[in-house]
């Protein structure tokens, strides 16, 4: 039975909490020290102009640099000063990506990130898929109905799949379809019956961070808010140890 960690993040474009400081650099050594195998972040800026003098212009790279040799990067929002989207960082070689626009209204530019992960040697195909939905529930409703399609088309029933990033989801409708109509199981219900609150990172009270699974078992979770974690982001980031089935 094949070990794997995952993690899950919203950056917040690599800013602290209410944009006080850039700390992109302090939050690569907090994942670093995560040690996961896939990481899933929301909120990456892919490009920007301006800003911060020195800033790395593509996070994803910058963040992945020597500790995650794989890396896939999907832009959602493009603006004047550049764009922003999700991105996954893999031990593991991606196979195919592909970046699926799911938004709702053109006031919010969301994505779906799809990954084929190769484990190893064997034959096995890892679906990794890395999310953050909007804001409004009739949005969201229309995201994960995109969701479940994209992966009654394109996951083998048989395939271990992961969803993981920022569900938005203030009251909890994502579970009921995800179980019923997928059979995947959140790994924080799953270990101690509830979700993880995750936000905001200073006091977590809302549950709005995820990590959905199938064909895989719970090992261990964690919610990372305390120092220093709590000086990075306006998130906590949530992590997972997995068997593979």
């Amino acid at each position: 039975m094949r070990e794997i960690s995952v993690a899950t993040y919203n950056i917040h474009k690599g800013f602290s909490q209410f944009n006080r400081r850039f700390v992109l650099h302090e939050l690569r050594e907090r994942l670093r020290e995560l040690d996961a195998d896939i990481v899933f972040l929301q909120e990456v800026q892919g490009a920007h102009a301006g800003g911060v003098q020195h800033a790395p212009h593509a996070q994803h790279e910058f963040l992945a640099h020597e500790t995650w040799l794989h890396h896939a990067y999907g832009k959602n929002s493009v603006y004047d000063g550049g764009h922003h989207g999700n991105a996954i960082l893999s031990r593991f070689p991606i196979l195919n990506w592909d970046n699926q626009d799911i938004s709702a209204h053109r006031f919010e530019s969301r994505g779906l990130l799809h990954c084929e992960l190769a484990l190893g040697q064997s034959e096995l195909v890892l679906h990794c898929m890395c999310v953050h939905l909007g804001l409004f529930s009739r949005g969201r409703k229309l995201q994960l109905g995109a969701l479940v399609e994209r992966i009654r088309r394109q996951v083998p029933d048989a395939a271990p799949l992961i969803i993981a990033g920022d569900f938005n989801d203030w009251n909890n409708r994502a579970r009921l379809l995800l179980a019923q109509e997928l059979g995947l199981h959140e790994v924080f219900e799953t270990s101690h019956g509830v979700l993880a609150r995750s936000y905001p990172v200073k006091f977590p009270v809302l549950r709005l961070d995820r990590i959905y699974v199938r064909g895989l078992s719970v090992k261990d979770v964690a919610v990372h808010a305390l120092h220093p974690w709590n000086r990075i982001s306006d998130h906590a980031a949530l992590s997972a140890r997995l068997n593979l089935l």
